[in-house]
């Protein structure tokens, strides 16, 4: 009894908490909404990796290697909207919307960032300053320690108050270096970066866990070999295939047109709703705010990286939404015809209509989660907006219309047929 006496305030007040705990969660949609390359800019890198004779053949787990350490890398340029996906086995897809300086990112991703400490006697180290042909690395020893004894290295900046790598090593390395040092005092222990000589530090004393790196570097310079190391070294070298460097400006037009597009559809279904179905339609145009309000929602709480094929996904889900409202409508019109009251045809022409409304957003998600499956970067976006989306479509247009087509007949608010559509 009670149900039945309360259940449409029951059902409106869940309609309105939920549209509020939407609302909350989406605005202010220009600060929560992470925009993709496409739409503020940024660069799009594809990378290949290519075999050498310690590494033959570029394998799976080689290339699942190779991607944590350009993701670790790369995260140290403080973009929020990283996307990396795999192409192939031998292939990297690398976008960074809202990327301030390419050129440091190419030289992160191409770089292979081997760090050795290898001795070199003080003559070889007079000389390596002195004669530009003299090949240092060549003449060197074995590496004392490597980049991978590392545990992490940060940028800072030396007594002098010049820019620096602050390293600290591991178990295994602390204990190399401290045996080595610690018997090498007044030693040179040149510092190698890629085979090349960047620095000749003189061993003062015993170190045992931490140690810093000093040299001709910028800020940034010491801020991207700080990344590198912590990241680890590549195993095998990049090749960057393609570079896509998309302006801001361009950007920003692309969202505006695709915004102004997605209004103006939006609004054209909107008129249509209302003007083919009426009172249904109204209500079913209610409940479209609902699903747009769900998806805003969806994209802000799972930060979710919007893109142009993403806003695509996003309105062709509103014509399933439409579309599901109106073969329930239609349905509706044809009991109305066949003679039963505003209320019997409501119930009937839901209940009819319901299995082939869930049947058509079955088939778009199967689609969608096949695109999601075999496809790649702009194009899982895609099939994830359009499958998220058509879920919401089908909970809105079952649900939620019902909802609101039930508080107008039931409490006799309108009962002609004729502003039913029929």
């Amino acid at each position: 009894m009670f149900w039945f006496r309360w259940k449409h305030v029951i059902k409106l007040a869940s309609i309105a908490v939920l549209c509020g705990l939407c609302a909350w969660a989406a605005l202010p949609v220009d600060k929560k909404v992470h925009l993709g390359l496409d739409l503020q800019g940024g660069l799009r890198a594809l990378v290949e990796l290519e075999p050498t004779p310690e590494n033959p053949k570029i394998t799976s787990e080689l290339q699942d290697e190779e991607y944590q350490v350009l993701q670790t890398r790369l995260n140290g340029l403080g973009v929020n909207e990283l996307t990396f996906s795999k192409v192939g086995t031998d292939r990297i897809n690398i976008e960074m919307p809202g990327l301030k300086n390419p050129e440091q990112a190419i030289a992160m991703i191409r770089e292979a960032a081997v760090l050795e400490m290898r001795p070199l006697t003080k003559e070889q180290v007079a000389r390596a300053g002195t004669d530009p042909k003299f090949d240092a690395y060549k003449a060197s020893q074995s590496p004392v320690i490597t980049g991978a004894d590392m545990s992490n290295a940060s940028a800072s900046t030396d007594s002098a108050g010049q820019p620096a790598v602050h390293f600290t090593l591991n178990s295994a390395g602390s204990k190399k270096f401290y045996a080595w040092t610690s018997k090498h005092i007044g030693d040179p222990l040149p510092i190698f970066l890629d085979k090349k000589l960047i620095e000749s530090p003189t061993i003062e004393g015993a170190i045992s866990n931490t140690g810093e790196i000093h040299g001709s570097f910028t800020t940034e310079s010491a801020v991207r070999l700080a990344n590198e190391l912590s990241a680890g070294s590549l195993k095998v070298p990049t090749k960057i295939l393609e570079t896509e460097n998309v302006g801001p400006t361009l950007g920003r037009i692309d969202l505006q047109k695709s915004l102004m597009a997605s209004l103006v559809g939006l609004g054209i279904v909107l008129a249509f709703m209302l003007l083919v179905y009426r009172v249904p339609g109204l209500l079913a145009d209610l409940a479209l705010v609902v699903y747009c309000l769900l998806m805003l929602a969806y994209v802000t709480l799972f930060h979710v990286t919007l893109t142009l094929p993403g806003i695509a996904g996003f309105v062709l889900s509103i014509g399933m939404a439409v579309d599901a409202n109106v073969l329930i409508f239609e349905r509706l019109k044809e009991e109305l015809w066949a003679g039963r009251t505003t209320r019997a045809a409501v119930g009937v022409g839901f209940k009819r209509a319901f299995w082939t409304v869930f049947d058509s957003h079955v088939t778009t998600m199967v689609g969608a989660l096949v695109l999601y499956w075999l496809g790649t970067g702009t194009v899982k976006g895609f099939a994830l907006t359009l499958l998220v989306g058509t879920v919401f479509s089908l909970l809105t247009a079952v649900n939620i219309t019902r909802a609101l087509v039930d508080v107008v007949v039931d409490k006799d608010v309108v009962t002609a047929p004729a502003l039913y559509g029929a």
